[in-house]
């Protein structure tokens, strides 16, 4: 049997990177998936890649710092399967400064996505979960969120507030049969960063040398792929991890063992 056989995960923000290795993965073990993002040719192109493999998926444009967006999407997974078993809040942003150097719209923007829209869909899918006796939520926190982070402070301070909701959220819920846990991974090589640029200084023939240039102050060596982050989520997100609540399950290659 599958572990996530028929289930109803909703993944935020699963277009690229973690998010897509999570829909992928959940996808393959028999979840009935629905993933939201903001960019539709990549959205509909997943969808495309799973059901040719046989696996239902369904993508639904959001900006989860929008109200009426989650609203939306919680409202169509109701209507649709009239239940939601499993959320991965994965949406997110990673934003540089220090607390002189981050600007207001910075400090405003990561807030609004990293946090406010965790709590947000928390709130809306908690209901439909209670409905059909329980459920599983997955916060997508950060290795930054126990320990300090340099020239990343409004990054770090809006993981660390994924953390408070996970356990605050977890204990107010845990009667109920909702568990709520988050993942916090590490250094991850995903898309994005070959798309904005994340290297822009380093020529092509350089890009896997500066990539691991910036890999060797971690302990393995190596940063993780988003497939061995989705295998955590897998975990969290099923009956493997049945007596788990509120808990931070750090994945990151011993960084924060130092």
């Amino acid at each position: 049997m599958k572990k996530l056989q028929d289930k109803v995960a909703l993944i935020t923000g699963g277009t690229s990177g973690i998010g897509k290795a999570v829909v992928q993965l959940f996808a393959s073990e028999g979840a009935k998936v629905i993933f939201t993002g903001r960019r539709k040719s990549h959205g509909e192109k997943l969808v495309s890649e799973l059901q040719e493999k046989g696996f239902p998926a369904e993508f639904i444009i959001c900006d989860h710092t929008k109200k009426a967006d989650c609203e939306k999407v919680l409202e169509d997974i109701q209507n649709a399967h009239d239940r939601l078993d499993i959320l991965f809040n994965n949406a997110g942003i990673v934003t540089k400064g220090t607390a002189e150097t981050t600007t207001e719209q910075d400090w405003d923007q990561t807030m609004a996505i990293n946090v406010t829209a965790v709590w947000r869909m928390c709130r809306l899918a908690i209901p439909l979960m209670r409905a059909n006796g329980g459920g599983v939520i997955v916060n997508n926190g950060s290795d930054w969120a126990v320990v300090g982070a340099p020239n990343a402070l409004p990054y770090a301070v809006s993981k660390g507030a994924v953390a408070q909701l996970t356990r605050s959220i977890a204990l107010d819920h845990a009667a109920e049969n909702i568990r709520v846990n988050a993942i916090c991974p590490g250094d991850t090589f995903v898309e994005r960063w070959l798309e904005k640029g994340y290297f822009e200084h380093e020529s092509p023939v350089r890009l896997q040398d500066a990539i691991a240039e910036a890999a060797s102050s971690l302990p393995m060596k190596r940063f993780a792929a988003p497939e061995e982050i989705a295998r955590s989520v897998l975990f969290l997100a099923s009956d493997d991890s049945s007596f788990m609540t509120g808990q931070l399950l750090v994945v990151d290659g011993g960084n924060t063992a130092r």
